[in-house]
């Protein structure tokens, strides 16, 4: 083989760790050709030069049996093949690998030199809770439905909500500049709505309009959103993509916190033997991404997610990772107030309840007084 006097690259690896279905017989060659086709996509028997082999190719640091027929992987890659870009590096993490069946991402580790070009949350796990007047209890959460409603009658809405206690009120992710409620006057009397409540009540509820939005409208509809007193922004990164999250995470000319919706999402985590775990999806990526929290479906609501799976979830919002902040679980998707005790003991403190259209069966005031209530016990 012939040596490439122009590759030197730095010997500094990230390391991505992978669940296989594979037989005993083909985990082997399975965990070589990931390494070849995470990077240079090319019969590596076709590659002359020696370097491309020894620096560029991914190194299989691990390969462990886990049950008949299951195996963990432990790649390294190098640290340029990621280059400086989020794009490239979930590319490079996961990226043809993807398209085959029976591959699983379920961990990462980024070393400090590559860490240390993503910022990552804005605020974090305690600076949302700051934003919202630190109390005790868990942050408190709800989303403006359901929609056909007018911007007029969501900032009516927004009012009784913000008035009630609730420290997040979010426009459902549904919400965004259709003909019966344009983007621009709702945001606008949404945030005047809260910010009067506020005045009144002496509180610290924060509305977070979806932004969701075609990618030339995006920044503008932050901006817009912050121009008009917004409290934060709600962004669905499986419609518009990570890295544009991460684009308004990092604009210093926005500065608002960021909540991240998982519309579209489900399919990527849904199959256990493919796709993302749940801590790499919402808990990861999103760090990465600057999100400062995390809706997810909990266990027990409409949605078939385990209490396992969300345990890994927050585990991945919240455990020391690339010296990101931790960032905030939001456990959703039909949850109740019969169950906010139940929820509390599971979650704990560090986290945000969202509680939706169960809130509107009865009195919403006094449903708000008993989310408040039941968070605080």
């Amino acid at each position: 083989m012939q040596d490439s006097t122009r590759l030197a690259l730095s010997g500094e690896r990230l390391t991505a760790t992978y669940h296989l279905r594979a037989s005993a017989a083909e985990a082997e060659a399975r965990a070589r050709a990931i390494c070849v086709e995470q990077t240079v996509e090319f019969p590596p028997e076709l590659i002359a030069e020696t370097a491309i082999h020894d620096q560029v190719i991914g190194e299989v640091r691990a390969l462990r049996p886990l049950a008949p027929g299951r195996f963990e992987l432990v790649v390294a890659y190098p640290v340029e093949a990621a280059g400086a870009e989020l794009t490239q590096l979930i590319n490079l993490l996961f990226g043809n690998i993807s398209i085959q069946p029976g591959v699983r991402l379920v961990d990462l580790e980024l070393p400090p030199g590559l860490a240390a070009g993503y910022r990552g949350p804005r605020f974090g796990r305690e600076g949302l809770r700051a934003c919202c007047g630190d109390p005790a209890r868990p942050l408190l959460c709800t989303a403006l439905k359901p929609m056909g409603r007018s911007p007029a009658e969501l900032a009516e809405l927004a009012y009784r909500l913000a008035r009630g206690g609730i420290d997040l009120i979010k426009d459902d992710h549904g919400l965004t500049d259709q003909s019966f409620c344009r983007f621009e006057p709702r945001v606008r009397l949404c945030a005047e709505a809260v910010a009067r409540a506020n005045r009144e009540c002496g509180g610290h509820t924060r509305y977070l309009p979806n932004v969701t939005a075609p990618a030339g409208e995006l920044r503008a509809r932050a901006q817009l959103a912050r121009a008009v007193g917004a409290g934060g922004l709600l962004v669905c990164p499986g419609l518009v993509g990570f890295d544009a999250m991460r684009a308004l995470a990092d604009d210093d000319t926005l500065g608002l916190p960021i909540l991240a919706h998982p519309a579209f999402q489900g399919a990527h985590c849904a199959n256990s033997d493919g796709g993302l775990a749940h801590g790499v999806l919402y808990g990861l990526f999103n760090r990465l991404a600057g999100a400062d929290a995390t809706i997810f479906p909990s266990w027990g609501g409409r949605f078939a997610y385990t209490a396992e799976e969300c345990r890994a979830l927050v585990a991945g919002a919240s455990r020391p990772f690339a010296g990101l902040r931790p960032i905030l679980p939001v456990p959703a998707g039909g949850m109740r107030l019969d169950r906010v005790g139940e929820l509390l003991e599971f979650y704990g403190r560090d986290a945000i309840l969202l509680i939706g259209g169960d809130l509107h069966r009865g009195d919403l005031s006094a449903n708000c007084a008993r989310f408040v209530a039941a968070a605080t016990a």
